[in-house]
């Protein structure tokens, strides 16, 4: 795919063919893979003007992925109001109560400590704040997630807590050696069904969310049964 330039801040042609694109991309892994349920795909708005986010709305693209606080709390005001917001990157404890009552799901929940936040801001907000976990399936120091033999821990105290529900896992994995995260996307996918399984009758808990895939290996993601695909360069153009 050529992906088209950033420079042009109005290019709304550009975000329409990229659009289409995407969304054949994504049709055609599910065929592939023999999937007959719903993939979303999610427009990560980082730097992205806010008329060009509501373009990307106007076409279909509802889902938001928001990486910034500051960012984000800036540009809200502007955005499409049919559009719904998951805040998907890193997230300081201290900056929880500025999103809790603006966004739909938090993904990058990746200890024990942003959780107790979550639940604390969302009950104080009279509210059910629902979350994935970030799983560091690379095992890679230099990322955030937490690392996969200490999921059953987070997970056990996580259903524990008041004002979240935990709908699944998040990952952004390496790439292989082999140029390719088909391995990690699979190790994804059982953990995703091996708790899905097992939290079925729990309460707080409606694991059906397994969001992977960027603008690079999203179909491959959509592969290995991921539900949300965050796509930023591939559907806006590449950043400065």
């Amino acid at each position: 795919m050529m992906e088209k330039s950033f420079s042009d801040e109005m290019n709304f042609e550009a975000v329409k063919e990229n659009y289409l694109e995407i969304t054949e991309n994504i049709s055609n892994a599910m065929k592939k893979s023999g999937r007959t349920d719903k993939v979303r795909l999610m427009a990560v708005t980082k730097t992205v003007p806010p008329a060009k986010i509501n373009y990307a709305v106007s076409l279909g693209a509802t889902l938001l992925g928001e990486n910034r606080v500051q960012e984000f709390l800036g540009k809200i005001d502007e955005y499409d109001k049919n559009s719904e917001i998951h805040f998907i990157g890193g997230l300081q404890n201290n900056k929880v109560k500025y999103i809790i009552d603006k966004v739909a799901m938090i993904h990058s929940v990746n200890s024990i400590k942003l959780a107790e936040e979550i639940s604390k801001r969302a009950v104080g907000a009279g509210r059910i704040m629902d979350i994935l976990l970030e799983v560091n399936i690379g095992l890679e120091e230099s990322k955030s997630g937490v690392m996969p033999k200490d999921l059953p821990y987070l997970i056990d105290e996580a259903v524990k807590l008041d004002g979240i529900r935990l709908r699944g896992l998040m990952a952004i994995p390496p790439v292989d050696v082999d140029g390719s995260n088909r391995k990690y996307f699979a190790e994804m996918e059982k953990l995703f069904s091996e708790y899905k399984e097992q939290l079925n009758d729990s309460s707080n808990v409606m694991f059906d969310t397994l969001s992977m895939g960027m603008s690079k290996d999203y179909a491959e993601a959509v592969e290995f049964g991921s539900t949300i695909v965050r796509i930023g360069s591939s559907l806006f153009g590449y950043r400065k």
